[in-house]
């Protein structure tokens, strides 16, 4: 099967997730804004009907299918307008590096909560100096006895609040070499040590972002996830995963707004046609949707190569799905808003709080302009220039 054709599976997951979506839609997540509380709701019915950890294997509570299936629920609950972003975090990049190296102990403990939503995990990686430059990541840990002591700073981790815990990308010293690898840990979130501070945020979501402190948290053996010589390659079985789902989110936000646009252009009536007959109208919104659907095919291209095991292939493609849709979604909001003039920025249509919130797909988990430097390295192999 063709990733560009949909199995009948995906398409009957869709229309489920899609059903789902609408039962709650815009108006729950923005009340849910305006009283300052999680989508606990949609999160817990979501898990309960296994959408949650479609991804994650059936022997562990999960669906049994992969970041394909995942990232179908999280597009089709955008285009309903009730994203839930913790589904980047805690079954896409935490599941699944836990499903693919985690221990057996750890795999029973946290994939079955993972899966139906009961438990949470966040994910700790961007520091204040490092950036997008993950090998300038200062967070180090070390070994004492049989304990590991993990001493940093982490910031912009999304729903540390609500989650049971971190999973947190640490560095440790190869004793062959001297030099520092990346490891992975999870921290509870009442573990000695472990601080968090909310940031300040002009961008409304339900899932809050925060500074973390850890000072000298002192953790047991198990906490290390995967092998601690395996370092990038673990890393990045969560990070590409994490791209094709920011992807998705931005497909599905794009889509909220289009479709909002459309019906209003189809409706709207000046000069005694609809706006939506002019083509200084239509044709942009034709546009829009025209570089939404090819977004989502590159998505499902590098959802296709990751679930069939070739990591490299996913990568570059991953990474050019999550450029692709950030540049349509900040287009598509951007001439839905201009589609309804003056009603685009009121709150009753619900579309001027996604002009910042398109952003984010520009802007995490990497930059547009370091996709550009990894596609005009690795793949078109001009020299690098940092």
């Amino acid at each position: 099967m063709s990733p560009a054709t949909e199995t009948e599976e995906h398409q009957a997951l869709r229309a489920a997730v899609a059903a789902l979506g609408r039962r709650y839609g815009r108006d729950y997540l923005t009340s849910a804004l305006r009283e300052d509380r999680h989508p606990t709701e949609l999160w817990s019915e979501a898990g309960k009907l296994g959408y949650l950890g479609v991804n994650l294997p059936e022997e562990y509570g999960g669906g049994g299918g992969g970041i394909a299936e995942l990232s179908i629920v999280l597009e089709e609950l955008g285009a309903a307008g009730c994203p839930l972003l913790m589904m980047v975090v805690s079954p896409a990049i935490c599941g699944t590096v836990i499903a693919r190296f985690g221990t057996e102990e750890q795999k029973r403990a946290w994939l079955p909560g993972l899966a139906d939503g009961t438990r949470t995990m966040a994910f700790g990686i961007t520091e204040p100096d490092a950036g997008s430059n993950s090998h300038r990541i200062t967070t180090t840990a070390r070994r004492d006895g049989a304990d590991w002591v993990l001493s940093g700073r982490k910031v912009f981790i999304s729903g540390v609040d609500i989650a049971d815990a971190t999973l947190v990308v640490g560095r440790t010293e190869d004793a062959r070499t001297g030099s520092l690898k990346p490891c992975l840990f999870i921290v509870p979130r009442d573990a000695d040590g472990f601080g968090r501070r909310q940031i300040d945020m002009e961008l409304q979501s339900a899932e809050k972002q925060f500074e973390l402190a850890l000072d000298d948290v002192r953790l047991p053996a198990e906490a290390l996830v995967g092998d601690e010589d395996a370092g990038l390659l673990q890393l990045f079985a969560g990070l590409n995963p994490e791209r094709v789902m920011t992807a998705a989110f931005a497909i599905g936000m794009g889509r909220f707004a289009l479709s909002r646009a459309v019906e209003y252009a189809r409706e709207r009536t000046v000069w005694k046609a609809p706006i939506g007959a002019h083509q200084a109208i239509a044709h942009p919104l034709a546009q829009a949707h025209i570089e939404l659907e090819l977004a989502r095919l590159m998505m499902q291209k590098a959802a296709h190569l990751y679930d069939s095991g070739d990591d490299v292939a996913a990568g570059e493609a991953a990474n050019m799905a999550k450029y692709a849709a950030g540049e349509a979604c900040v287009r598509a909001v951007d001439q839905a808003v201009h589609t309804l003039g003056g009603n685009g920025l009121t709150r009753e249509f619900g579309l001027a709080s996604l002009i910042t919130a398109s952003r984010v797909a520009r802007i995490a988990p990497v930059s547009r302009e370091m996709i550009l430097n990894y596609v005009s390295h690795q793949t078109l192999g001009l020299p690098k220039s940092y």
